[in-house]
């Protein structure tokens, strides 16, 4: 909420709220990474924190695609791709969940950077000459985000398709051996 506030703030043309709109999202990324890295340097990792992080993770990036694109910033075709992928993938991961909970790999997390890369940039406001960097770092976001998502999805198939729940599923349908 207060990312989105100070994004959306006198139209999102008061500078001072879009460099706090920068530092509101930066801090909450950086402190997310720290937080995942303790988690996995401690032994914390839990499939709660494995199923809950992506989805702070897809509010905090969400809210800053979608008030971009209110702003008229940043198209609003970017928006959606980014948010359908990102909306399939956690249903995708429930979906899945019974047979095994799919945590975030290398992919999901080059993602999640990349995508913080380009919307700290469109956050901030740069002068005119910045803005082919910004176009630039959202292409690329947007394209590891597809090629992810597609990733995920055949990483879930193969899950499902492999799990001891189905294995166990398919022993049951096949009945006893003769």
């Amino acid at each position: 909420p207060l990312l989105a506030w100070l994004l959306l703030r006198d139209g999102g043309e008061d500078d001072p709220s879009r460099v706090a709109a920068f530092v509101t999202f930066s801090v909450a990324m950086v402190t997310d990474r720290v937080d995942g890295e303790l988690a996995r340097r401690r032994g914390l990792v839990t499939d709660f924190g494995k199923i809950a992080d992506p989805i702070a993770d897809k509010a905090l990036t969400g809210t800053a695609f979608v008030g971009l694109s209110l702003l008229g910033e940043l198209p609003w075709w970017v928006t959606v791709v980014v948010l359908v992928r990102e909306i399939g993938i956690t249903v995708l991961r429930f979906v899945v969940i019974r047979h095994g909970v799919m945590p975030a790999g290398r992919g999901g997390k080059l993602k999640t950077g990349l995508q913080g890369l380009a919307l700290g940039l469109y956050l901030l406001p740069l002068p005119a000459f910045w803005h082919p960097v910004e176009v630039a770092a959202m292409a690329v976001a947007v394209v590891v985000s597809v090629v992810t998502g597609v990733d995920y999805a055949a990483q879930a198939a193969h899950l499902r398709r492999t799990s001891t729940r189905t294995a166990a599923r398919r022993s049951r349908a096949d009945g006893p051996a003769v």
